[in-house]
């Protein structure tokens, strides 16, 4: 049984990593977030430890790594610019980490923490659940096993409502967050350089406030994507029914079935990680790449080869 630390403990994802610390027979130990809004690890590890200021969740940590009680691995769910902090903190416990993607927000913060990795010798996992995911894995077999020379069209798209609270918060802050391409995109081209291969060109068509798309040139690929984070960018028939989230992949126009299974994929990346099969730093660089890359081109408009959503209307800023 394996000791876990959780830092991010009030966030939205952070329930699917107790699940799965709980689910893969481990225990934990301590959490922490700045936030109290914690009432669901009564579901879980209700005799936790819980602390609000990091100080003394540093202080507890550090006291049982003296101890028979030592942290094993540390859980990191925090908001994505403190991702980089909070993962050099757990390495220098000691600790094995597993993190939220996006893993860090620059491709040199990979470069800072495999210095820090070898110094301490435990390891660092990403979330890269994608790579779990039944569908996908049958899509890359599928590019694998197709002709060498052929390049396929396919288009990414990926639209999930968020209220005007998500520009409030850390999230609608660039700096911190990433944007749009980061903050929900980051494991969709993780799958797209997983399955199509190396990137050789990266445009951005649409950049705003709400939305971004563009054309992502793969080996094997080229992917025309859109991200959303707006309601009204859903197909009419999603919004008929309701639904708040539309994923789609297609492939020379088939479609991709790969809308069920995401709730579980925390508990198998889990299972993967300690088993020792887990994806380390150098394995989320190219993604991090990518948005990187997006956040500092300037979008070139409808021009090209682009997302059919692309011509969707713009909209105003919720707060001007």
């Amino acid at each position: 049984m394996k000791k876990f630390a959780l830092i991010g403990a009030a966030g939205f994802i952070a329930p699917r990593h107790m699940k799965a610390i709980k689910e893969t027979g481990n225990q934990l130990v301590a959490a922490y977030d700045k936030f109290d809004s914690v009432g669901i690890m009564d579901s879980y590890f209700p005799v936790a430890d819980f602390f609000t200021e990091f100080e003394r969740f540093d202080r507890y940590v550090e006291k049982l790594k003296r101890s028979e009680n030592k942290i094993d691995m540390v859980s990191v769910c925090s908001p994505n610019y403190l991702h980089d902090a909070h993962i050099r903190f757990g390495l220098r416990i000691g600790a094995d980490i597993i993190c939220e993607k996006p893993l860090v927000l620059n491709p040199w913060n990979i470069d800072g923490l495999k210095l820090v990795e070898e110094e301490s010798g435990a390891k660092v996992y990403n979330i890269l659940q994608l790579r779990l995911h039944p569908a996908i894995i049958a899509l890359k077999k599928r590019i694998k096993e197709g002709p060498k020379d052929k390049v396929y069209d396919v288009d990414l798209t990926y639209i999930s409502s968020r209220g005007n609270w998500y520009y409030s918060s850390w999230k609608g802050d660039e700096s911190k967050s990433g944007g749009i391409a980061t903050n929900i995109g980051i494991h969709f081209f993780d799958m797209l350089v997983w399955v199509f291969g190396k990137v050789k060109s990266n445009i951005v068509h649409i950049k705003t406030h709400d939305r971004v798309a563009g054309l992502l040139e793969l080996e094997k690929g080229n992917v025309r994507w859109f991200l959303s984070i707006n309601e009204n960018t859903l197909p009419e028939s999603i919004q008929k029914k309701g639904l708040s989230i539309y994923r789609s992949i297609t492939l020379e126009g088939e479609e991709i079935e790969f809308s069920d299974g995401f709730v579980d994929l925390h508990t198998e990346s889990y299972k993967q990680i300690l088993a020792g099969y887990g994806f380390g730093l150098e394995e989320a660089r190219s993604s991090i790449e990518i948005v990187h890359d997006i956040r500092q081109q300037k979008e070139i408009g409808l021009k090209g080869d682009y997302h059919p959503f692309a011509r969707l209307p713009l909209a105003e800023h919720p707060f001007i």
